[in-house]
């Protein structure tokens, strides 16, 4: 039986829907609907939680920027996914400010669905839950390597409060949607190049960084992009050159994580996607090279097709679209064509995971997510 299926604004509107929903019901009682819905179509939740309870099947879903179909980027339809339930879905609502708490309720959820198969944790955040990357820290300190770590921010690509996960009977913002899947192949990359030169964080508070070596954040990120780039950069076009120029964190592992800016506040604060330590060591990024396929390559690597008409989940950083502009779909192309699958997915906000499989889950910006549909 065919998992996925992507409907068109027309389809979800007619019986397609109903009738998909009612075939994997037959076939399947244990089987539940994963829907990645599109900021344009968000009036259509209310639509599916209908729908998923008419039919007796288990809802959860996101409301992301954008989907990717056929390759590409669209603003319409939904994709419907049905994985194997596994063990649970959980959508954790009211998340508090203290990362602890936060770990602690999912895993106190998580954890006794635990058994001897490994399974994977695919957690879907809304962007604007600032304190991720602590929270995915205090996570590992619970659960350990119980799980395998994976997943993506939903929300609105504007960074405005947005309600954007959902079950069958709840919409919400300031959560996470946490999925209990059977262990499956998964690959995670970035791509971003650091100059050697560095600097400090001498100050910041969760995503937002006050000072860079004792003086504002503003003025020295002004400095750097000046020095290095030859790019004069303003308040007024901070967020049309900063996509392009994002932030990265040393790791002792020799990982790099990237912190894309969105906005600068009046005292010269710099927001990232993403929290930047207190004294983290960080180098301004080169974003990819339009047609550089390094990390395309090391994704197919990973993920070769396991068979005919096989579906390649993909999850596509927003920051690195605007970054590459038309060659992000040419990235898109290039790699349904080496790993022979097609690709389907979302415009993500954030993408957690390791770029070593198994390791401990880190939170990222600028990267690409995939994942073999079929083997779920």
């Amino acid at each position: 039986m065919k998992t996925e299926i992507y409907l068109s604004g027309d389809q979800m509107r007619s019986d397609a829907l109903r009738n998909t929903l009612e075939r994997w019901h037959a076939s399947d009682p244990s089987r539940m609907a994963f829907a990645l819905v599109p900021e344009a179509e968000q009036a259509c939740v209310s639509l599916l939680q209908n729908e998923c309870l008419r039919a007796g099947v288990p809802l959860a879903g996101a409301v992301f920027p954008a989907l990717i179909q056929e390759n590409r980027f669209v603003t319409s339809g939904v994709w419907l996914l049905s994985p194997a339930l596994g063990s649970g879905r959980f959508l954790i609502n009211d998340l508090d400010s203290n990362a602890m708490l936060c770990a602690h309720r999912i895993a106190a959820a998580v954890r006794p669905q635990l058994g001897a198969r490994k399974m994977t944790l695919f957690m879907v955040f809304d962007s604007m839950v600032s304190h991720i990357s602590s929270i995915l820290d205090e996570l590992y300190l619970e659960l350990g390597d119980a799980v395998n770590y994976l997943g993506v921010n939903a929300g609105s690509e504007s960074f405005q409060p947005l309600d954007c996960l959902f079950d069958n009977y709840m919409l919400e913002g300031n959560a996470v949607l946490c999925l209990l899947i059977p262990e499956f192949e998964a690959a995670l990359a970035h791509g971003y190049a650091s100059p050697e030169e560095v600097v400090s964080v001498t100050a910041s508070v969760g995503n937002r960084i006050t000072h860079i070596d004792w003086r504002p954040a503003f003025e020295v990120y002004r400095e750097q992009i000046k020095q290095i780039y030859a790019i004069e950069l303003t308040r007024e076009n901070f967020y049309q050159y900063a996509v392009h120029f994002p932030f990265g964190i040393a790791l002792a592992t020799g990982e790099t994580l990237v912190r894309i800016p969105v906005g600068v506040a009046p005292d010269g604060a710099i927001h990232c996607v993403g929290e930047v330590p207190e004294y983290a060591m960080l180098t301004l990024l080169q974003g990819p090279v339009p047609g550089a396929t390094d990390v395309l390559e090391k994704i197919a690597s990973h993920l070769a097709s396991p068979g005919p008409e096989a579906l390649l989940l993909g999850f596509y950083c927003a920051g690195r679209r605007m970054h590459l502009g038309n060659a992000a779909e040419q990235e898109l192309l290039h790699l349904a064509q080496r790993t022979g699958m097609a690709i389907g997915g979302a415009l993500s906000l954030g993408e957690i995971g390791s770029i070593e499989r198994g390791a401990y889950p880190y939170f990222h910006n600028g990267a690409l997510v995939c994942a073999h549909w079929t083997a779920i």
